[in-house]
């Protein structure tokens, strides 16, 4: 985490045990996520099966082991277990980011296997909170046996002051893997006799994939995840899934899903000093459990409604309070599953919550302990700042944490101090060519925000250098930047036609190469939707080139820089100077003189373009009464047919829809309407927007739709629970 992968390599090099094996495993799991480059995607899978199956063995042996550590919270074995998981975890991500849809398909049952074993170990957890607190009430009740010298003594065994002691502790006859591989066998016997499982796929590949029941709204909730067996204990909290792949392919028929989880949870949620976490062992599984089983759970809840399907081959459901509360506890400790919670928490409220529009507002509910639901809702501030500081302070040489603090500044709407600090990093290179690449494409989506086109178009092209995940992409943003300044050179004060003639040979050279790249990366064996937008964007241009008879340079109509600063949501990190020159581009998209004959004669999906980028820019200036005009009349006044089909752009629907539900949300402190009114509103738009048939850049989008619900859905938990 301070940007040595290398070091970190070579120290972990002749080790042969699970952690070791585990640390080889995720080091190539950084290089992969970062990078998205295929030979290192498949060194870490390699790595990553490799630590699967030795903490899968390590973890049989500790059950015949009298000297393995015996801990007073967890099972037998739990820290193996635990790595089995991480490892399967790290390994879903890699196969889900891989081009191959099988491999895509077997890393989401790695998903629900990892899940499988993570939440028994909190379920762990849980029994031990319960413990606690039932004595400290039986403690209160009885004062004379607190006093009792026997209490005393049976006090003093166990880190945190209740139980027995450690080696003494009465601990479950069955480890985690073992139980979860004899409820497979149960569940297998049981699908045999009802043959209600269907292979989704004939190969032959290690594990066999099925479909799984649906999700049932109206099942009844545990306090802990119960799948379809009788709960006795911790024991049997499990699902139906091995974390075995020699168990998996000889036993494994069927997976039920499992219920939905309960928010009634006991939460171990102690600082690293506390005396419950005396055991450095217990400390790695507390903080691997919640760093993973956190991040799970605020995963799967950001599915956008276009992938709601492969929520039943993952067979649960994601809870992002939960998770982030969980990511935030692990974040605590100073270790590679504190730092790499902090990182995941910084990702996801900068990158997550900074694409999102509709957030929750600051509250002072209770959750547990001291922790309020402002602590991990919207966006913490404060808390964000605080753990960006801990992390600088405990990793000053990685340029990650820069990267997220340029992230951090920008999310503050100062895109020029994003810029400088950014440009910190070039001078002072990071060692990893993988943190490099990231920032500088941080570095050209903020020139792109602040309208810097030159260093727009030159970072993107740099870009094109230090990663290959998408260069029609880069390629495309290069030559729309291009297109800004052929624009400018045009109609500034002092027109240049030479300056105008070079870039508008520099936008036509980048937007043709844009294409020719397209499709050299897939994403669960499909084409990247920017690919595919890319792709049919120039499709359009050329066609309008041909039948107007213009230049091609001439025949791009509303900006295609905007519209990218929209898909990115630029304007939100905008300030008020910088959406006026959005404003001023969009205007001058329909001015532009070489468009002024044509314009009138545009199709309507242009003009729905063009009405949803000006909408959303004056809806970040406040003025939503104007942005609503504006959606009405290019987009919501429109004949559907008319939207889509051919080389239309068929996204504005959606985004009309979503941009309106936005507006009545910002709405709702306004008088002259109740509150609920603006709220309900809010909720009509945003559920057409979510129920909308397939369209481009869905999944993109998608993810808006998907936060602003899950929003909406606490919204109106929280006004019940007032009354």
């Amino acid at each position: 985490m301070n940007d040595d992968l290398q070091a970190a390599e070579d120290g972990l090099a002749d080790g042969t045990s699970s952690f070791h094996k585990l640390g080889k495993g995720m080091v190539a799991f950084l290089r992969a996520t970062l990078g998205f480059e295929p030979e290192i995607m498949r060194e870490a899978s390699e790595l990553l099966a490799d630590a699967e199956s030795t903490a899968s063995a390590d973890h049989r042996k500790a059950q015949r082991d009298s000297h393995v550590h015996r801990s007073a919270i967890y099972p037998i074995g739990s820290e193996f277990a635990l790595c089995n998981a991480e490892a399967q975890l790290m390994s879903a991500i890699v196969g889900v980011l891989n081009e191959s849809l099988t491999e895509s398909i077997r890393g989401f049952y790695k998903l629900r296997k990892a899940f499988v074993t993570l939440d028994g170990i909190l379920a762990a957890e849980d029994k031990y909170m319960r413990g606690r607190s039932n004595q400290i009430v039986s403690s209160r009740a009885s004062v004379d046996s607190l006093r009792s010298n026997t209490s005393v003594r049976s006090m003093k065994g166990m880190p945190g002051g209740f139980g027995d002691k450690p080696t003494d502790a009465k601990l479950p006859e069955k480890s985690l893997l073992d139980t979860v591989r004899q409820n497979e066998a149960q569940a297998a016997a049981k699908t045999m006799n009802t043959g209600k499982a269907q292979p989704l796929s004939d190969d032959d590949d290690d594990d066999d994939f099925y479909d799984v029941d649906e999700f049932h709204e109206n099942s009844p909730k545990t306090d802990t995840y119960a799948g379809h067996i009788e709960i006795d204990g911790i024991r049997k909290d499990l699902a139906k899934t091995s974390l075995d792949e020699e168990s998996s392919r000889s036993e494994t028929h069927d997976l039920p899903p499992p219920k939905a989880l309960s928010s009634n949870h006991q939460v171990l949620d102690h600082d690293p000093d506390s005396d419950v976490f005396s055991n450095p062992i217990d400390v790695f599984i507390h903080t691997g459990a919640n760093l993973y089983f956190g991040l799970l759970l605020v995963m799967i809840s950001m599915i956008p409604p276009a992938f709601n399907k492969l929520l039943f081959i993952i067979g649960f459901h994601g809870d992002r309070d939960r998770g982030l509360r969980l990511l935030w506890q692990a974040s605590k400790f100073h270790n590679i599953n504190g730092a790499m919670a902090g990182l995941c928490l910084l990702g996801y409220y900068h990158a997550v919550v900074g694409f999102a529009d509709i957030l929750p507002e600051p509250s002072t509910a209770k959750i547990s302990g001291s922790e309020t639901q402002q602590d991990v809702q919207g966006y913490p501030k404060e808390r964000c700042e605080a753990l960006l500081q801990d992390m600088r302070t405990r990793h000053p040489k990685s340029h990650l944490w820069l990267l997220e603090e340029a992230r951090m500044e920008a999310m503050n709407r100062r895109l020029s101090t994003a810029l400088s600090i950014l440009g910190t990093t070039s001078k002072t290179k990071s060692p990893l060519k993988q943190v490099e690449a990231l920032n500088m494409f941080e570095k050209s989506l903020n020139a792109m925000y602040i309208h810097d086109y030159a260093l727009c178009a030159e970072s993107f092209l740099n870009c094109v250098k230090l990663n290959n995940w998408s260069h029609a992409l880069y390629y495309y943003i290069a030559g729309a930047a291009h297109v800004e300044l052929y624009r400018h050179a045009k109609t500034s004060t002092k027109p240049s036609e030479k300056e105008a003639k070079k870039h508008a040979e520099k936008a036509t050279e980048c937007l043709h190469l844009a294409p020719k790249h397209a499709g050299k990366k897939k994403f669960m064996a499909r084409q990247l939707p920017f690919d595919v937008f890319v792709t049919r964007k120039i499709q359009k241009w050329d066609a309008r080139a041909k039948e107007r008879g213009v230049p091609f340079i001439d025949a791009v109509g509303v900006s295609p820089l905007e519209e990218m600063i929209f898909f990115w949501n630029g304007y939100r990190r905008m300030d008020e100077g910088q959406l006026q020159t959005s404003l001023e581009n969009l205007d001058g998209s329909a001015g532009f003189e070489a468009n002024k004959s044509t314009w009138a004669k545009e199709e309507a999906d242009e003009n729905a373009v063009l009405a949803v980028l000006r909408g959303a820019t004056l809806r970040n200036l406040g003025e939503y009464d104007k942005a609503a005009k504006v959606l009405k009349d290019g987009v919501l006044d429109v004949p559907g047919a008319e939207l889509k089909g051919g080389l239309r752009d068929d996204w504005t629907g959606p985004c009309a829809h979503y941009e309106m539900g936005v507006g009545a949300w910002m709405r709702k402190g306004e008088r002259g309407k109740e509150e609920e009114e603006w709220v309900r509103e809010c909720e009509g738009w945003i559920e057409k927007a979510a129920k909308w048939e397939s369209y481009e850049l869905d999944a993109r989008v998608g993810l808006k739709v998907a936060t602003a619900q899950d929003t909406l859905k606490k919204y109106w938990e929280g006004r019940r629970g007032r009354n």
